[in-house]
């Protein structure tokens, strides 16, 4: 695997291996990689000749009093964790590289409306922060496809949505999220959890697939069963954010008459903001 620093080198790179013909795949993350991301990898070998992996820290889609100073960064065992993943280039830019001209005047990438509701209400420009981001590196990398994890599946959303808007010729595939043997959605900021807490992270995982098996027992009051699971999560020791029956397309409020939906849920756990989700059809 070949570690670049620079755009340009990148594109150098990259555009020799298109030149010969390679399907290009295209794995962004931020780095801090568990087996989750090294799925992704898999994913993209198995869907492109040449895997593309970028670590970037993305300032522009972390808020005020969030972890970007604290957030984990953990370059020399990413890299030998993407190679023996069998991933061909590791773009690894620095934030003047990203934003030569510096974030404050910075074109943005809006996505309304799906970039609006749960974490970006609760975090404002967070999904901003990550179109511009992708968009920027899609620009770069001119992937043929690119993997994203569910476990974000907002974010998934909106890089679709994004995508689709702007004609980007990428296609876009979702990977299923990778779990620990606890059903605890794997994250790097699952790292922040004390031994205690990790005992009781497992337990968001254990209310959404209640919910999910009262729904399938027949209930549809969705508001209740979503109130009761937000006081099961706080009895738990947990500190609320949000807790949704959504809509699979546009992940609004799903109605009693939804065949596809989705349980999407966030919660603090001590320093962790901990996501998840699962989905059913009816």
């Amino acid at each position: 695997m070949k570690t670049i620093h620079s755009i340009a080198e990148l594109r150098d790179a990259i555009g020799a291996e298109r030149r010969a013909g390679k399907r290009i795949g295209f794995v962004p993350t931020m780095g801090n990689l568990h087996t989750g991301h090294i799925q992704l990898i898999q994913q993209s070998n198995n869907n492109a000749d040449i895997t593309v992996a970028s670590i970037f820290v993305n300032p522009l889609q972390f808020g005020e009093n969030e972890d970007l100073d604290a957030y984990p960064r953990t370059l020399e065992a990413d890299q030998e964790k993407l190679a023996l993943a069998n991933c061909d280039y590791l773009f690894a830019p620095t934030i003047k590289e990203m934003y030569p001209n510096g974030q404050v005047i910075q074109t943005l990438i809006e996505v309304p409306g799906i970039s609006d509701i749960h974490c970006g209400a609760t975090r404002p420009g967070h999904f901003r922060g990550v179109a511009t981001v992708v968009c920027k590196l899609f620009g770069i990398v001119q992937p043929d496809v690119a993997i994203f994890g569910e476990k974000d599946f907002q974010q998934l959303l909106v890089i679709r949505r994004m995508a689709e808007d702007l004609f980007l010729p990428v296609e876009i595939q979702g990977s299923p999220i990778a779990r620990a043997q606890s059903n605890l959605a794997l994250s790097s900021r699952n790292a922040y959890l004390t031994p205690e807490e990790l005992a009781i992270a497992p337990i968001l995982n254990q209310t959404i697939r209640t919910t999910i098996a009262e729904i399938t027992a027949g209930r549809r009051d969705y508001l209740t069963l979503q109130e009761e699971a937000q006081t099961a999560l706080e009895q738990a020791g947990f500190k609320r954010d949000y807790y949704c029956i959504s809509k699979r397309d546009d992940l609004r409020q799903a109605d009693s008459d939804d065949t596809e939906i989705i349980l999407i849920a966030a919660a603090y756990l001590g320093k962790a903001r901990l996501i998840d989700n699962m989905m059913l059809d009816l």
